[in-house]
């Protein structure tokens, strides 16, 4: 069914998340089980979708991609592909491949070069199976309200639009936590977590003292002490993939984000 809906057009778009028993080759995802990059993708897909929607963006989720025909906000993607295999024209066939897009490669097996699209960078998917703790991590706790995302947020860094770029909708939605290490005075660390069918989702890993190793290995324990034992994945590049190895995740894949910067 999703081998053919990548040699096709476009298929029927729902704005809610895919029916796992489609979207998924098997039923469940266990501890001792390779966690695949289908599953880390989609994961990926469901954060970009409330974020945008969090900005008033209603993308879409077919058998192929979830994708946004709208702009989407600085940062985030216009399509995330869900399976290996797509054509490029059938993902470009469901974004607006101006200027200015750009397309996470789940697989890192597109070549949108013919559509104007440059490489922007390369990253790893990232696992990590091993529960090391079901207790929040000394200083870490969930943030729970608007004056807390703000403060979370002038923490993470300087956002590439106005302020709020993290919404408080985001809050209220029980599929994300914002997780923050905090001392007496202000937050030092944080990350977003989503939880999807299988898996949590790590994102925004960040620390104000460079400890990025225990970020993510702290982080985690965070999410998990929300969720339960559940595999953890995200992605990254550069030294924040190396502290993530050596917070115990593993390499499960490449994926590749492409953009078109509107060179003549």
């Amino acid at each position: 069914m999703l081998a053919q809906g990548c040699a096709g057009g476009r298929a029927q778009c729902s704005q809610n998340f895919p029916d796992r028993r489609v979207a998924h080759a098997y039923d469940r995802v266990l501890m001792d089980e390779i966690v695949r990059v289908q599953e880390a993708a989609l994961n990926n897909a469901e954060w970009c979708h409330l974020f945008c929607r969090s900005h008033g963006i209603l993308g879409c989720f077919d058998g192929v991609a979830w994708s946004s025909a709208e702009r989407t906000p600085a940062l985030y993607p216009d399509a995330v592909t869900l399976v290996p295999g797509c054509s490029a024209q059938t993902v470009i066939s469901r974004v607006d491949a101006t200027a200015g897009c750009s397309i996470k490669d789940s697989f890192a097996d597109l070549d949108l070069s013919a559509y104007g699209f440059e490489v922007l960078f390369s990253a790893e998917w990232l696992c990590q199976k091993h529960v090391r703790c079901l207790a929040l991590s000394k200083g870490w706790s969930t943030v729970v309200a608007a004056d807390e995302l703000e403060r979370w947020e002038a923490v993470w860094g300087e956002p590439p639009a106005p302020r709020p770029f993290f919404r408080c909708e985001l809050l209220a939605d029980e599929r994300i936590k914002i997780l923050a290490r905090s001392d007496e005075e202000r937050f030092r660390a944080g990350a977003v977590a989503n939880r999807s069918h299988g898996v949590i989702g790590l994102t925004n890993v960040f620390d104000l003292d460079g400890d990025l190793e225990s970020a993510w290995s702290d982080s985690a324990s965070a999410a998990r002490a929300v969720w339960g034992p559940m595999p953890v994945v995200g992605y990254d590049t550069g030294e924040s993939l190396d502290a993530a190895h050596r917070a115990r995740f593993e390499s499960i894949g490449s994926l590749v984000v492409w953009v078109n910067q509107g060179h003549a």
